[in-house]
């Protein structure tokens, strides 16, 4: 009998567990990297352009409350740069791979071999080019 502890064990070590949690933390460091060029350089190089020094410090203010619609704006960036670096890095190339790797469906034949002699023959072909054997049930008739 197993216990509780085996089963986790179990369920941890699972290549799919792992695999996810690996993939939590690289997103987790590319979402910071993203966030940083956003950030750093993308939002400083329109704030600049439009005048402002610096675009995350973005606010109004009503009745006393501060609305930092700048940094909003900073995650929005951010959003769009990890959502078109995901489309074009990830989601593309997927696509084209399993695009590429799905067979074409095979065509209707066009041809059929004679019972009689075994040559190849037009499926519409009431008798046989080769031995001249009538075909039953084809043809155009």
């Amino acid at each position: 009998m197993r216990t509780l502890g085996q089963d986790f064990k179990a369920f941890v070590l699972r290549g799919n567990v792992i695999d996810l949690a690996v993939a939590v933390v690289v997103g987790a460091a590319f979402g910071a990297l993203v966030t940083s060029l956003v950030t750093d350089l993308i939002t400083p190089l329109i704030a600049a352009i439009g005048g402002q020094p610096n675009f995350g410090e973005l606010i109004f203010t009503i009745n006393s409350s501060e609305f930092f619609y700048g940094r909003f704006l900073n995650a929005v960036i951010s959003f769009l740069v990890i959502a078109a670096v995901i489309f074009f890095l990830v989601v593309k190339p997927m696509n084209y791979l399993l695009e590429r790797s799905r067979r074409e469906p095979t065509p209707d034949p066009t041809t059929t071999k004679c019972p009689a002699c075994l040559s190849e023959i037009s499926i519409r072909a009431s008798r046989c080019a080769f031995c001249t054997t009538e075909l039953s049930g084809t043809g155009n008739a």
